[in-house]
């Protein structure tokens, strides 16, 4: 909480992008007693025990909610399913104006009271060990899943949408906007510590549809959190997976930490921002298939990048891959404890949480 701040911090904290997930032995266990995937989610006691399984393996700093931005487009009624080798669907694809306008914007309480349990009971079993991160997607990567019906390589469906039809797109990614406030609000009243908003999909647009079909919704949210906390500001993180040549822009929304995937350099990552936003990132995914000898090497490289000061949260460019070997996962928060001291001035962890 302090580096996302920038407060003055002994070591620089780490976290990875879907820490509780497949290449856990346990969590497998745990998702085949749930049954399936979104039984998982919807279970908030087995959602709590999945949060916190990395917690009791690595030394990590944050948990995040197990959960998935899918939810939301659920709870709006578009029918989620998973398919075999396919991955997510959604059985009524939002194709026009009219099923845009037909949309219910979810009750994060009713709709989705399942996750707000499960915040509440992760919350609970941290017992204020670490930070509890909760999350969205962002609208656009949202509407991807929307409006495409699922997952797409070149996502013309919604493209398509942008150009031909500007004002259906708006309406509903302002419809989604809203959705997301009220949702992550509610996570916030449930006990998240934290926030962060996955823009997964924002790195597909160019430069005009990003700032105008993507960030500028990242921005109402940020505002719209900020408008009904008086005073209590949640850190907030935007992530934009291929982003890096508008981290100027992303810094400028409000938020208080970028999310920086691994083809740009902290370094340049931190002079495009000017230090007004704390950094997150950066080490590639693929690092840790690596032997600990060259994950240690690279894990050194992104410190160096970032270089001396607060204001750096160590994770992944990207979510873990399922077939990482968790000893793998070891020595690389192993080597964020050793090797990030020397760029902090405070000598020990005495700072006022």
């Amino acid at each position: 909480m302090r580096a996302l701040r920038r407060q003055p911090v002994d070591r620089t904290p780490v976290w990875l992008m879907r820490q509780a997930g497949r290449y856990l032995p346990e969590y497998r266990q745990v998702r085949e007693q749930a049954g399936d995937f979104m039984a998982l989610c919807r279970n908030p006691e087995l959602a709590a025990t999945v949060t916190l399984q990395p917690l009791e393996r690595f030394d990590l700093d944050a948990a995040i909610l197990f959960s998935d931005i899918l939810t939301v487009p659920d709870a709006m009624g578009l029918g989620l399913y998973f398919e075999t080798g396919e991955g997510p669907r959604f059985r009524h694809p939002v194709r026009d104006a009219h099923a845009i306008d037909a949309l219910p914007i979810p009750d994060p309480h009713q709709d989705l009271g399942y996750v707000m349990d499960a915040v509440a009971a992760c919350r609970s079993a941290l017992a204020g060990r670490v930070p509890l991160i909760g999350f969205s997607g962002s609208p656009w990567t949202l509407a991807t899943y929307m409006v495409e019906g699922g997952s797409s390589k070149n996502f013309s469906v919604c493209k398509a949408m942008l150009y031909d039809q500007p004002q259906a797109a708006h309406r509903l990614l302002a419809k989604l906007a809203e959705t997301v406030i009220a949702y992550l609000q509610g996570q916030i009243e449930a006990g998240a510590q934290a926030l962060m908003i996955f823009d997964t999909w924002g790195g597909v647009l160019d430069p005009i549809r990003y700032r105008e079909f993507s960030l500028a919704y990242m921005e109402r949210i940020v505002s719209g959190l900020r408008a009904t906390e008086q005073g209590r500001e949640t850190p907030i993180t935007l992530f934009t997976k291929g982003g890096g040549d508008w981290l100027p822009w992303i810094a400028e929304t409000g938020c208080d930490a970028v999310g920086v995937d691994w083809t740009t350099p902290l370094d340049r990552a931190r002079a495009a921002v000017n230090d007004r936003v704390a950094l997150q990132g950066n080490l590639d995914p693929c690092v840790l298939h690596a032997q600990p000898a060259v994950i240690r090497t690279e894990v050194d490289r992104c410190l160096r990048e970032y270089g001396n000061g607060s204001g750096h949260i160590f994770n992944l460019g990207h979510g873990i891959h399922p077939d990482i070997p968790p000893d793998h996962v070891q020595a690389m928060v192993q080597a964020v404890h050793e090797l990030s001291p020397p760029y902090h001035d405070v000598p020990a962890r005495t700072a006022t949480p």
